[in-house]
This record gives structure tokens, sequence and C-alpha cells, in this order.
């Protein structure tokens, strides 16, 4: 089947997805955790097939941890998928109620955004949150991972599209693209294709949104900073850096970049004591990270054990080489007061802000978000982590009796434009 035939029908099932009730979506995830659980030797069978494929062909080492999906990993993606099944459904919500008139009711009511390109690198377990995301916000999706991952995805996707099936959700539903002719075809499908979500490097986002019309959230790198007040705590700043560089370096939420406040880079407890950036510097060093004081670009991801280190003057500063160098993913403060740290995320324009917190909670699941499908650094529709609220839009539904425009127009009825706010919040009822 080629392209087109499979971004036709995936945009059928979209259309035939927009009737199925919660209790089928959320069985199509039950089906989905069984399937994956019985299944589980096959799949990391493959998982094993394609590392060592990616040993052979010389894949970087933070690509090859991406890539690995073991046991382990099967049971946080499951985790997560049980998490998101015991989520509310996002379509179906009344967002917006109000009476025009006597018998004119208008409601802005949730619903899914239809069929959804989701094109991702090396990471297999990307594809379980993708899916099961789609699944249980009520879009279809068609997906194209990594050419690393070919054996693990198709293992996986085989798996969970027959699931969804099974349990009530249409044919099509879910869609696998294995070759970079096929995504280049995708791309051009903007009649059925309603957006496009790419997760991996810069490079890599930047020509998905040159060579498309179709609409593209995603972000293109994370360029993560943790600053280091004057007033900061030290235990709790090589707390907080330690953890945003070291937790697992190659995720696109690892702090790449560490700012610290002169006066506390100076401040010691004693003649003999380290200086705070000194105790910073050292604890990073005994985890493995190699620092780097005049690096070429301060707007480098290094997704491995690598750290930019500059000694700033100001909070002022700091807030600039920011919103300069970095790419507006997540930023973090530590810092002792409140006013700086309100200040810091306040004038910090990135999508998720901390204060005396690893920069590694920016996670859908973290959130408490079941899954997510990526983190969006831009401005509109979504932003930081994107989960369920992010993959529906909202349709006007306006129930009335007759009524014409002329009546209004003449002067001969009013507009009530009463807010009806007992609604808002509550699923939209069909009869």
């Amino acid at each position: 089947m080629d392209t087109r035939d499979l971004a036709r029908r995936g945009a059928q099932a979209a259309r035939e997805l927009l009737s199925r009730p919660s209790s089928v979506k959320d069985e199509a995830l039950g089906a989905i955790a069984r399937r994956l659980e019985a299944e589980a030797g096959e799949i990391v069978e493959a998982n094993r097939a394609d590392l060592a494929e990616a040993e052979r062909a010389g894949l970087p080492a933070p690509l090859q941890k991406r890539l690995r999906f073991d046991r382990a990993k099967l049971a946080e993606s499951l985790a997560g998928l049980r998490a998101l099944r015991s989520l509310p459904d996002p379509a179906g919500r009344i967002l917006e109620a109000r009476k025009l008139d006597e018998g004119l009711v208008l409601r802005r009511v949730s619903c899914p955004i239809g069929l959804i390109g989701m094109i991702f690198e090396s990471r297999p377990d990307a594809l379980v949150q993708m899916a099961c995301l789609a699944a249980k916000s009520g879009n279809a999706v068609i997906l194209k991972g990594g050419r690393e991952a070919a054996a693990t995805n198709r293992a996986l996707a085989a798996a969970i599209a027959a699931a969804g099936v099974e349990a009530g959700l249409p044919e099509s539903w879910l869609s696998l693209l294995e070759t970079r002719e096929e995504v280049g075809a995708l791309l051009e499908l903007d009649e059925y294709v309603d957006l496009l979500i790419p997760r991996g490097s810069k490079e890599f986002v930047r020509s998905i949104m040159e060579k498309s019309r179709i609409p593209v959230m995603g972000h293109s790198d994370g360029v993560c900073h943790v600053y280091v007040h004057e007033d900061a705590d030290p235990e709790t700043a090589v707390r907080v850096a330690v953890d945003s560089k070291t937790q697992y370096p190659a995720a696109c939420n690892a702090a790449e970049v560490l700012l610290v406040h002169s006066s506390f880079a100076r401040r010691s407890s004693g003649p003999d004591a380290p200086t705070g950036l000194e105790r910073l510097t050292r604890a990073l060093e005994a985890a493995g990270v190699a620092i780097e004081t005049s690096p070429p670009d301060w707007s480098v991801e290094y997704l491995d054990l690598r750290m930019a280190v500059k000694t700033v003057d100001s909070l002022d500063e700091a807030i600039a080489h920011i919103n300069r160098h970095g790419s507006g993913h997540t930023d973090a403060i530590v810092a002792a007061g409140r006013a700086a740290a309100e200040r810091f995320m306040n004038e910090v324009d990135s999508a998720s802000v901390y204060w005396n917190a690893s920069t590694r909670f920016a996670d859908g699941y973290r959130y408490g978000l079941g899954a997510e499908v990526g983190i969006s650094t831009g401005k509109l529709h979504a932003r930081g982590p994107v989960g369920l609220e992010g993959l529906v839009t909202y349709k006007w539904k306006l129930a009335g009796s007759g009524q014409a425009v002329a009546d209004y127009a003449s002067g001969r009825r009013a507009f009530v434009h009463e807010n009806l706010e007992g609604e808002v919040g509550s699923y939209y009822a069909e009869s």
C-alpha cells in the first residue's frame, strides 16, 4: 500500500474515531498493554537485533542508549500506559457554554485533531507513547521511526495496531512508515494529514518544517540551563546540577549549561574549604562530567556527559544569556529567595521554568500527563510536554430552535449572552 493510500485510510479512520466512546478508547489501551506484555519476548529480541546492528554501524553512544528497549523500558512504557488509561477523556468536554438567547445555546467542545503524522528518531518507547496518546485522544496516527530501530518499531506497531482494532478502534487507526521516501510523500499530503509532530535533532525538525505545508508541532533541540543564584544553598545547587546533567544525559531535558553567580562561585565556608564553584565542578566531575569553560558555542546540545560552565555577575545576565543561547525548552534556577526565583521564571522565555528542581522533570509522565508525544517549544496550541490536551482542538456547537440572524440585525430580538458556568468541564451529551 503506498503512502497516499495509507494517509487516505488514516483520515477515514480519524473520522470514524470521532464517534468512538471513551469506553472503547480505554479498552483499547488495556488491550494494548496486554498484547505488549504477551509479546515482550519478541519485542525485546527485535530490539537486540537493532542494537547489534547499531553497534556494527558505529551509531554514537547516546543514540544507542536511546535505542535500547529492554524489559525495564517496556515496564516503564506500560506504567505510562496504565496512568494514561486512568486519565479522563480529553475529547467531548465542554470548554465554554453560553446562552445567546432563549432556545439558542453555544458550546465550545473539545475534539480530536484528526490524522497526525509522528516522525521520530532512535527511541522505540516514543512509538508506544505516541500511539497510546493517539488512541486515548481519538486521533488516527501514522508513525515513522528511525531506521536504526526498524525491527523494534515494526514489532511494537504491529502489536499495538492489532490490539486497538480488536478492542473496537477502526482499521488503519495506526500505520507505520519505514523509508525516507515514504516520509517525503507524507509531507506532501496536507489534504489528509492534519498535524506533524517530529522528534529529533534541530536539523531534522527544521527540514520537516521546510518541506511541508502541514502544521508542525515540536522542538528542535534541548539546550537547557541550570542557574545558581548568589543566595543558593550549596547542597541544593549540587543536587540539582548533578541530577540535571547526569540522570540521563542523552535526553533533551538534560542540562547542557551551568551558570553560576560570581558571588556564589567565590563563596567559601573557610580558608581551606572549596569555593561554591569548585564544589559544583568537583561534584560534576566525580559523576563523570567533562567541564567546558570556554566552548566555541554556548548553544550546543551535547547529549552526553559534557557541560558548559560560566560565571555571571547578576540575575539579569543569567536571564539574558538563557534567552539568547537557550532553545526555549527547560531552564532552572537554584535560589533561596522567592523574589529572584519568580523573576527568573517570569522572564526566562522557555516552555518549562523551575525553581530548585532538576530540569529532568520536564516529561509528560512526570507531569501527570500519562505520557507525551514530545515537547513543544512553540507558543501556539501546546507548549512544554505535550500530552492528551495537546492532541485535541475544539469545535463550536450551536443548538437553536429556528432562529434567524435577520431578527437580531433588525432589532426585533436581542442577544442575552449569558454564560452557563455550570456546564463548563462536563461532557457534551449528544441527546
